[in-house]
């Protein structure tokens, strides 16, 4: 008997329907199935969580529903692929595969590599579209921000009226979490998921809540309100970066043509900030794209060796369960864990401090956070871990203060209170180092330092200058300044002239360079 023919719209990181070049194109050539696929084995990597799930199955659930509407149906398998591909092959003829390109995890690099054999061994074509400013085989960085402008600008994909289905089709159903082994989560208040929600997230952003945005984004008490929190959902596609550009450039003129005096004068500032923050999304992104190692080797490899034959278990795991002594990394900590996001300058400082105050390689910490983080991109998450721990080679060295930072974005303790109850009754002079209060004030407001909450795991200066200390000797090293020159042309912004590209002598080039800023400890 003749099998009937169908194509694929295999969804990885795109769990939309709007602006979906693969669904656009297979509508247009007959029977489709739109098919999202649960990898056992990529659930089981200790980088995904209950909440990732979760999110997945709301946004497919959403999903679900906008499919119907145009006569079409959400396909969901459990398992490996390409076997599932087989599987389905067996009964019905595929003569197309299309899905957007990924910048994934090493495990979906080796998947797409898998998957790639399998469609050239029988001849079926399989169709990759670009989906955000990422691109692939990119020969050089010159000039990438003039191609990421381009694609942002090109028209959005229109979204199909009708799609027609095969018959006889199995399509699935949604899995339950513990058939992938992960267990209840104990998160709460967490973001959810779905196009639906992303484009109100989006419009709630550029229309009320976006005004404080460019004070806002650093304090942990005002950023989960400020921040655009759209990364989830550009992380698992439920809304496209193009999509976003584009009506965030209509705002734009909306906000510059509006009459004086009615709209508050913060937006413009706000509105270019977050501009700003889109192309540096991809930008990190890319040096995935460009070097997938670089989710386990450090990016500047005259760094092998710095931190990883001084691991301390002990230090690992008072950082993960927020309990260093430090109110401002632990509220941050167990804040993540509840609500899985927290500010990007928490995420600088919490890396930071593992690595530099904690002295832990970037690797098992980035792997914690990414499974704690709903918004786990692996592009800007790995680029970024490994920037604030200085494997780079390019980038400016940051140690936080933790004290410094309460001062500045919690002067109150409205965060750390909420998130470390056993220092509720501290005062606010004494709530950045709480290990400096004197016994009878311990006393009177029922935290004692050592049963109550810790002292601090590390002393702040003293880690504070052996960090400097080691790292500053081998930046300055020739092996680390000519690395870093192969890492910038690789890796780097071509927003300005950058001293790495030609210095003039190696004097001026350790001057200019980007290694001799600290953060004021």
């Amino acid at each position: 008997m003749q099998r009937s023919s169908v194509q694929f719209v295999w969804l990885k990181r795109d769990l939309r329907l709007s602006d979906h070049r693969p669904i656009w194109e297979a509508c247009k050539n007959g029977p489709t199935v739109v098919l999202y696929v649960f990898e056992p084995k990529l659930w089981a990597m200790p980088e995904m969580d209950r909440s990732h799930f979760d999110f997945i199955v709301q946004s497919l659930e959403d999903l679900s529903k906008r499919l119907e509407m145009i006569g079409g149906r959400l396909a969901v398998r459990v398992g490996e692929l390409p076997e599932v591909f087989v599987e389905i092959g067996s009964s019905f003829h595929v003569t197309a595969l299309h899905s957007h390109e990924e910048t994934g995890n090493g495990f979906t690099y080796d998947r797409d590599l898998r998957v790639s054999k399998w469609a050239r061994q029988l001849g079926i074509p399989w169709f990759q579209y670009p989906q955000n400013g990422v691109v692939r085989a990119l020969k050089s960085r010159n000039g990438w921000a003039d191609l990421w402008q381009k694609r942002m600008t090109a028209s959005v994909t229109p979204t199909p009226k009708q799609i027609a289905i095969p018959n006889h089709f199995d399509w699935g159903r949604l899995p339950e979490a513990k058939e992938l082994g992960l267990d209840v989560s104990q998160k709460t208040n967490l973001q959810v998921g779905g196009e639906t929600n992303a484009n109100e997230t989006l419009d709630s952003f550029l229309t009320t809540r976006g005004f404080h945005y460019r004070k806002g984004m650093s304090s942990p008490v005002s950023a989960h309100q400020d921040c655009s929190r759209l990364s989830p959902y550009l992380a698992w596609g439920c809304i496209s970066m193009k999509s976003v550009y584009q009506r965030l450039i209509a705002r734009q003129q909306e906000v510059r043509e509006a009459p004086a005096g009615s709209l508050d004068s913060r937006w413009t500032g706000a509105l270019n900030s977050f501009a700003s923050r889109l192309a540096w999304h991809c930008h990190f992104m890319q040096k995935l794209e460009d070097e997938p190692e670089l989710e386990f080797q450090n990016i500047s490899r005259v760094y092998d060796g710095l931190r990883e034959n001084d691991f301390n278990q002990e230090r690992f795991e008072a950082w993960k369960e927020g309990r260093t002594g430090y109110p401002m990394i632990d509220a941050c900590m167990r804040a993540l864990h509840q609500r899985s996001w927290i500010n990007f300058r928490m995420r600088a400082m919490l890396v930071s401090f593992a690595s530099n105050h904690l002295w832990l390689h970037w690797r098992p910490t980035a792997v914690h956070l990414a499974k704690h983080f709903l918004d786990f991109e692996p592009g800007i998450h790995f680029s970024q871990c490994q920037m604030q721990s200085g494997t780079t080679g390019i980038n400016t060295i940051r140690i936080y203060s933790p004290a410094k930072q309460v001062i500045d974005h919690d002067p109150t303790g409205a965060f750390i209170r909420q998130y470390v109850p056993e220092l509720a009754n501290v005062p606010d002079q004494y709530l950045p180092e709480p290990h400096r209060m004197p016994m009878d004030i311990q006393s009177q407001v029922g935290c004692i330092l050592g049963r109550d909450y810790p002292f601090p795991i590390v002393e702040h200066r003293q880690a504070y200058k052996s960090a400097q200390e080691k790292i500053f000797a081998i930046r300055q090293t020739s092996a680390a300044i000519d690395d870093s020159r192969r890492v910038f042309v690789k890796h780097g912004s071509r927003k300005k002239r950058d001293p790495l590209l030609k210095p003039k002598k190696t004097s001026e080039f350790i001057q200019q360079s980007l290694f001799d800023r600290f953060e004021d400890p």
